[in-house]
This record gives C-alpha cells, sequence and structure tokens, in this order.
C-alpha cells in the first residue's frame, strides 16, 4: 500500500525506535564518561541509569507493535519496510556500542559484541548489493528470533547496570548479569548463523 492511505502510525513507531536507539547511545556513552557535558556523578549516573533501562523499553516494544499495527490496519508500505531493518540496526548497535563503553574489555562482552556488529554491517551491504541488482534478500523467521533474543540480552544487562539505580539489593545483580552475557553469546552465534545463512542463500543471485 503506498500513498497517502497508509495509516502512519506504524511508520511513525519505526521512527520513535531510530530516534531512541540514538538516545540510549548517548546515555549510555555519558555514564562512560564519554559525552563531555554529561558529568555522570552519583544522582545524576542513577537517573541516566533508569533512563536507559526505560527508553531502551520502548523502543523494543515499537519492534513489537509498528509490525502487528502495519499487518491490523494494511498499513505496510515502501517506507515501512526501509526504516524498519534501519531502526533495529540503530537500536541493537548503538545499545551495544554504548554497554561496550561501559564494560570495555570485558571479554564475556566484548567478542559476542564484535561479531553482532560484523554480523550487522554485513549483512547490510549485502542487501546493498543485492538491491542494486533487484535481488532482495528477506528477513528469516530465525532472523526475527534473533533481533529479539538481542533485544532481551541487551536490555537484561541495561537491567543489570541499573540494578542499585533501582534500589535493588546487591545479591542478584551478578545472576542477572550472567543471565545478560549468556544471551549476548545465544544471539551472536544466531547472528552469524543467519548471516551465513543470507549469503549462501544470496549468492547465486548476485
Amino acid at each position: 500500500m503506498t500513498g497517502e492511505n497508509v495509516n502512519p502510525i506504524p511508520n511513525l513507531l519505526t521512527g520513535v525506535r531510530l530516534v531512541f536507539g540514538v538516545v540510549i547511545f548517548v546515555l549510555l556513552a555519558g555514564m562512560a564518561g564519554g559525552i563531555p557535558f554529561l558529568n555522570a556523578q552519583s544522582d545524576m549516573l542513577f537517573g541516566m541509569q533508569r533512563w536507559s533501562v526505560y527508553v531502551f523499553i520502548i523502543a523494543a516494544l515499537t519492534d513489537l507493535f509498528d509490525g502487528i499495527l502495519a499487518r491490523k490496519l494494511h498499513a505496510e508500505s515502501q517506507l515501512g519496510a526501509i526504516l524498519d531493518p534501519i531502526a533495529d540496526k540503530i537500536l541493537v548497535c548503538g545499545t551495544i556500542l554504548g554497554v561496550f563503553a561501559i564494560h570495555s574489555g570485558d571479554p564475556w562482552f566484548a567478542l559476542p559484541a564484535a561479531f553482532i556488529l560484523f554480523r550487522e554491517f554485513a549483512v547490510s551491504a549485502l542487501r546493498e548489493t543485492a538491491a542494486a541488482k533487484g535481488v532482495k534478500v528477506p528477513v528469516s523467521f530465525l532472523g526475527k528470533i534473533k533481533t529479539t533474543v538481542q533485544l532481551v540480552a541487551l536490555g537484561i544487562l541495561l537491567f543489570a547496570d541499573a540494578w542499585s539505580a533501582f534500589g535493588l539489593q546487591p545479591d542478584g545483580s551478578t545472576a542477572v548479569l550472567m543471565t545478560g552475557y549468556a544471551l549476548v553469546w545465544i544471539a551472536a552465534i544466531i547472528s552469524l548463523w543467519t548471516g551465513i545463512a543470507y549469503f549462501i542463500a544470496a549468492w547465486k543471485d548476485i
């Protein structure tokens, strides 16, 4: 469906996710001391940690509801098809880079994060090359699972980092953090698997 008849709500939700992906990166980079005007100390740091969780949850929920609403409202559009994967990548990659700034040097996060980032950039390049030749590389079901696992893993890591900011007892923070790390590794494995599958499927056409 194209033109003025398309309901704008799904695309607006996708746009919110795109913008919030940038906001989350700024918040996380500020917490790591990478933004000069954000002096992340004491109460301000706790506030930034809480807001990073809130904003991420809202952004992740838009990934669920924009597609559902697009189908319910018969509002699928070419713009939405273009914006949706871009918004997903900005949210995931922006959050990964922000979390990496906080957990720099931690191999439990650094290695799977690198695998995910390399995969996302490689598949994006593949899709651009394929599109230039008139070939579509559709998102597979496992690819959608990959995005879901990525978002859950990153959300758990953000929550673990904000544990004290929510006034929770420190006893459970380690278990939550390790759960997040485990899911990031699972997400990295699925990311690599789907990336290889996309290249194999598109190789003969491009």
